[in-house]
């Protein structure tokens, strides 16, 4: 029996990836080995990717040993080829230095400072299972939405780019109205079962490029990279109204066995963007827990900014 430790890869992911060996359009890609993010997948898909420090690097790796702008991939048709920028600490392909452009190959070992990435020509299985291993380390098991440590490392990603470019940023903070309710009345498995629903609604409402993820207990957030407020608060309204909107079916226990009840529930919103005087991206996720406490204290079921 598979224990919490099993990596389990579903039969259609394997049979789609064996059908990709035989034949089908690669989709080249590197996977980070080292650090706190080990596992994390970069798609190889565009025709230079620059790899370093800096946040506008198209492969952020905010390591102190790897240069603000390290190394260099050219992807052309099925060729990817590495050089090296002039970094402090040299590009090791296979732990040998490379000293001009250098034609990768299916497996090759990348050394960045102290930083270690694997090429992948085409998405294998063994790409995959590390794919499955780091989102077991960023997703919230209970939601299946990004955890707490994922949304605060992407928060402070999109900071300092935000910061670095000048570019905006805003974000969304939400939580279940009455929730202790919930668990007090039906029990922490109808709890459960209503947070997972909450979070797969929202879930459609996102947008590919922002994070949403579990903040704790019933508390959520997304992050909304080059957004304003006024989009912001766009989106809390929708998630608002969807949750209000939507029919919660519980399985309870009661006395004469299992039963089926309808439940509604509702959410409170904040939202904040990012402003001038704003130094530290807790500052943001404050500025919009504040506009969640107003929401809160103003009557539940709103949006507040």
């Amino acid at each position: 029996m598979a224990n919490e430790d099993t990596v389990i890869l579903k039969t259609g992911e394997i049979t789609l990836l064996q059908q990709a060996d035989r034949g089908a359009k690669r989709r080249s890609c590197l996977i980070l080995y080292s650090g706190t993010e080990t596992g994390k997948r970069f798609i190889l898909d565009a025709e230079r990717m620059t790899i370093g420090r800096l946040a506008t690097a198209e492969i952020s790796v905010d390591t102190p040993s790897v240069s603000r702008r390290h190394a260099e991939l050219e992807v052309s048709g099925e060729r990817v080829v590495l050089n090296d920028l002039g970094s402090a600490n040299g590009t090791h392909v296979n732990d040998r230095r490379i000293d001009g452009p250098i034609e990768l190959r299916d497996g090759d070992l990348i050394r960045l400072g102290k930083v270690f990435l694997k090429y992948y020509e085409r998405e294998s299985l063994d790409a995959l299972l590390h794919d499955r291993i780091y989102r077991m380390a960023t997703v919230d098991s209970g939601t299946e939405v990004f955890n707490r440590q994922y949304l605060h490392d992407f928060l402070r990603s999109e900071f300092k780019l935000a910061r670095a470019t000048g570019r905006l940023l805003a974000m969304v903070y939400f939580d279940l109205d009455h929730f202790k309710q919930v668990n007090d009345t039906y029990g922490h498995s109808a709890g459960d079962h209503v947070l997972k629903e909450c979070a797969q609604l929202v879930k459609t409402l996102v947008r590919r490029e922002d994070v949403f993820g579990r903040v704790g207990g019933e508390e959520f957030a997304v992050v909304l990279p080059n957004s304003r407020l006024d989009e912001a608060t766009e989106l809390g309204e929708r998630i608002r109204a969807s949750i209000e909107g939507h029919g919660f079916r519980l399985e309870v226990d009661s006395h004469s066995g299992r039963r089926g009840l309808d439940h509604r529930q509702t959410v409170s919103v904040g939202v904040a963007e990012l402003g001038e005087a704003m130094t530290d991206p807790r500052e943001l996720l404050d500025a919009a827990d504040r506009a969640l406490y107003r929401a809160k204290h103003g009557g539940r079921n709103r949006v507040s900014a």
